[in-house]
């Protein structure tokens, strides 16, 4: 998938607090203790860098510190800046103690082995989220140590981690990256330049993920950067809005000839937590060639209908290379129904999307459902459905173009009538697959407001179609329900064909 629309580097992030996911020869436990036996072997390894280069596709690998690296103490605890026992669990966990020499001999000997391993001239040493630095609070020793090395704040501890590591990779030949926590502690706000750190090498290659503005200041004071800031594949947004970011465009368009050559380029974002080797596929594809596109092309390449139309054919491409984003969905609708014919649930599944933003970690206020968290199955519709609906775009379309029209269009509204027919008929359809189904009976509410919603749209038609204006009480319900229909979450998926309905009944209220 990488290979065909041109992407040519996979940042491989290999270890993180729920898992150290690489086989390590010098250091065992790393893998045997830390991974629950999930993890790749060194010749896997081999095998899957040698397939991507064959596809002109390099690999870079992340391990992460020294936060987010929980899953090394269950072997080696002696790494740690606190006192076990240690767990594999979510969050940001533990931190690596900066101030053992211990800690640097061991990564000395860890990173020369998997510089072999990997042969790409870069090295992810991750950095960020260090919010476990209260740690190094509460550990005398460490405290200790800042004070005679004079060091102000744990901010410089972790610099000092960054320096050392650095001198690391350089004698394995090889660029330290690092997210942008490493120059600067706190959230990109006004006032970022002036407390930009000035102590770490410029040969340091930073990650922007917080803020585009990031990615301008850094290359103004020398240092490369790449962009992951707005692609992040898992907040579920349409393709369209990873299509409106450029890497250049912002802060970096004021920036001069020579600093516009620190920005290497962007990455697009995808994070494991809410994914299997089932739904994977439609939560990258097709939406990632988008940002491919985006990559390779001129910031003046802002046509969406046109994107959206070649977006289409490569989709189908993508099926054809082996890859799953459309067509394991019927396979899992099929295991929540419990039957072959799930005709009615697609129909409701296509006019759905999973709430943004990683909404789903949380308990949302509009939803009476929390979500079951990390290491739940992921079983349920919202697993399932695409982060973006073509057909709500599609449906949303014929609805601006009827409007506009002064509901004139009747070749449209045939088009508009006939998806309202069907969305409002299909509860009465699902209804019975829905009530049967453990996995399904949370989507109920969610189907009888489609069938509300669509009722409120052929209404709103039939008033259009007579020139003829609606009742205050019927508005005034009508908007209450479709408002509700907006702004809610049902199960954590989001009705996305409300708001054009709502134009409808809009215009029906307003003739």
């Amino acid at each position: 998938g990488l290979a065909a629309v041109k992407m040519n580097v996979l940042h491989w992030h290999l270890s993180d607090n729920e898992g150290f996911r690489v086989e390590s020869r010098k250091f065992p436990k790393l893998a045997g203790m830390g991974s629950e036996g999930a993890y790749y072997t060194q010749g896997e390894i081999r095998d899957f860098i040698a397939y991507a280069h064959a596809r002109g596709v390099r690999v870079v690998p992340e391990f992460d510190m020294p936060g987010h690296s929980g899953s090394w103490f269950l072997g080696y605890p002696e790494l740690a800046s606190a006192p076990g026992p240690y767990v594999l669990a979510s969050g940001e966990g533990p931190a690596m103690d900066p101030t053992k020499e211990f800690t640097y001999t061991f990564l000395e000997e860890f990173i020369g082995e998997m510089s072999k391993l990997f042969p790409d001239e870069y090295f992810h040493i991750g950095g960020d989220e260090l919010s476990q630095s209260n740690q190094w609070d509460a550990n005398p020793q460490i405290q200790a140590f800042m004070r005679t090395h004079g060091m102000k704040n744990n901010h410089d501890l972790q610099a000092y981690f960054t320096q050392r590591l650095h001198r690391i990779l350089t004698r394995n030949h090889k660029i330290a990256v690092g997210w942008d926590e490493i120059l600067h502690p706190d959230k990109m706000l006004a006032g970022w330049e002036e407390t930009l750190r000035a102590d770490l090498p410029k040969t340091i290659v930073v990650q922007v993920w917080r803020d585009q503005g990031l990615l301008a200041t850094a290359a103004k004071h020398g240092y490369q950067g790449l962009l992951s800031a707005p692609y992040y594949l898992d907040s579920m947004w349409p393709a369209v809005r990873y299509y409106a970011f450029d890497p250049m465009s912002g802060a970096a368009a004021t920036l001069t000839a020579e600093e516009k050559t620190r920005i290497l380029g962007g990455e697009s974002c995808q994070w494991g937590e809410l994914v299997t080797p089932e739904n994977i596929d439609s939560q990258i594809w097709p939406r990632n060639a988008v940002i491919a596109e985006r990559l390779w092309s001129s910031p003046d390449s802002k046509d969406a209908a046109s994107m959206y139309t070649r977006l289409n054919a490569v989709s189908l491409e993508l099926e054809w290379l082996g890859l799953t984003h459309r067509s394991a969905r019927l396979r899992m609708l099929q295991r929540m129904a419990g039957a072959t014919d799930v005709s009615a649930l697609r129909v409701l599944a296509d006019v759905v999307e999973p709430v943004k933003d990683d909404d789903t970690w949380d308990e949302p206020v509009k939803d009476d459902d929390p979500w079951p968290g990390y290491g739940a199955p992921l079983n349920r519709l919202i697993n399932a459905v695409y982060p973006e609906s073509d057909t709500a775009r599609l449906f949303n379309n014929l609805v601006q173009a009827y409007v506009q029209s002064g509901a004139k269009d009747q070749a449209t509204e045939s088009q508009i009538r006939s998806w309202l027919m069907l969305w409002r008929d299909n509860d009465a359809k699902l209804h019975p697959i829905l009530v049967q189904s453990f996995l399904l009976q949370e989507d109920i509410t969610l189907s009888q407001t489609l069938s509300a919603v669509a009722a409120a749209g052929l209404d709103a038609l039939d008033y259009l179609d007579k020139a003829q204006s609606p009742p205050d009480a019927w508005r005034m319900q009508q908007l209450t329900l479709l408002k509700r229909a907006k702004g809610h979450s049902f199960a954590h998926l989001l009705l996305v064909v409300a708001a054009p309905v709502q134009q409808l009944v809009q215009a029906a209220a307003h003739w």
